[in-house]
């Protein structure tokens, strides 16, 4: 017999009281970078999921790519102004992969920097984007995500929307390379129009010391309710992983790393045009 309505609700505020409980008395564990698997599942995560199913309508492909157990460097491009498709992949990988594991985020110093936003980072499983956590990240057989295009590509004009920035030094393939750590490209489509960026005020990006101060169709003008997102249609896909294990002994090679992190490059710029065809209007269905 199924269970009706009240049954449901009394199960729901009973894990609410537990976990509460279990909050206000310590009872939680935390790992040596501050990630909180319970406070991710239980308040971060399901927020997101509502997001990206029902707002942006996100469509995913290719979740069977990610490796089922041991360590995966997952690289992906980064748009949008603010850094929201990097909390949405961590969620959908979490949601997707059929052993429901969490992605680890590589962040830039800023974001470690800002009191709260720092801590909320921690606690989701993020750590700040060097070379040592990520390779300690890997060698305990995590999955690891990270952006390499950084600043330059969340706060790219609209203008300049799905052209892949620069990679920055490649220090993500010479981290994959150490370890013998498969790395996965990702495209996402749909995060450029959640925020369209139609200008930047360098003056004031350089007053308050932030790589840039955007200006969008609806932000400052609207003042905090210029920060909701547009409802644009999501496409996310997981490409076929590429193998650096018969490459470790070249980790400190400079034109192994730079051709290695070309190709990744590359097979994102091309993923992501293959999914603009398919999704011809930015907010539709």
């Amino acid at each position: 017999m199924a269970d009706g309505p009240a049954d449901v609700w009394d199960r729901r505020v009973a894990g609410a009281l537990a976990f509460l409980r279990r909050r206000l008395s310590g009872q939680y564990e935390v790992d040596e970078f501050g990630f909180d698997p319970e406070l991710t599942d239980q308040l971060f995560h399901p927020l997101l999921r509502t997001l990206y199913r029902d707002w942006f309508r996100a469509e995913i492909d290719g979740v069977e790519n990610l490796p089922a157990g041991g360590a995966g460097l997952v690289v992906a491009n980064h748009s949008g102004t603010v850094a929201l498709d990097a909390l949405i992949l961590s969620t959908v990988v979490r949601d997707r992969h059929p052993e429901r594991r969490h992605l680890r985020l590589l962040g830039a110093d800023l974001v470690f920097r800002m009191p709260v936003v720092s801590e909320l980072a921690r606690k989701s499983g993020g750590t700040v984007a060097c070379n040592p956590d990520a390779e300690r990240l890997l060698d305990r057989g995590e999955l690891v995500g990270v952006f390499p295009e950084g600043f330059k590509g969340i706060g790219k004009l609209y203008a300049d929307r799905y052209k892949l920035q620069r990679f920055g030094r490649g220090g993500f393939v010479s981290a994959a390379l150490r370890t013998g750590t498969p790395i996965v490209p990702v495209a996402i489509v749909g995060a450029e129009e959640t925020y369209p960026m139609l200008a930047d005020v360098k003056p004031l990006a350089r007053l308050l010391k932030l790589p840039y101060f955007p200006v969008t169709p609806t932000f400052p003008w609207l003042g905090p309710l210029g920060m909701v997102p547009l409802p644009s249609k999501w496409l996310i896909r997981f490409c076929p992983p590429i193998s650096t294990a018969h490459l470790a002994e070249q980790a400190d090679d400079p034109l192994v790393v730079f051709n290695l992190a070309d190709q990744v490059r590359e097979t994102i710029q091309q993923t992501l045009l293959e999914l603009l065809q398919r999704r011809p209007d930015p907010f539709g269905p």
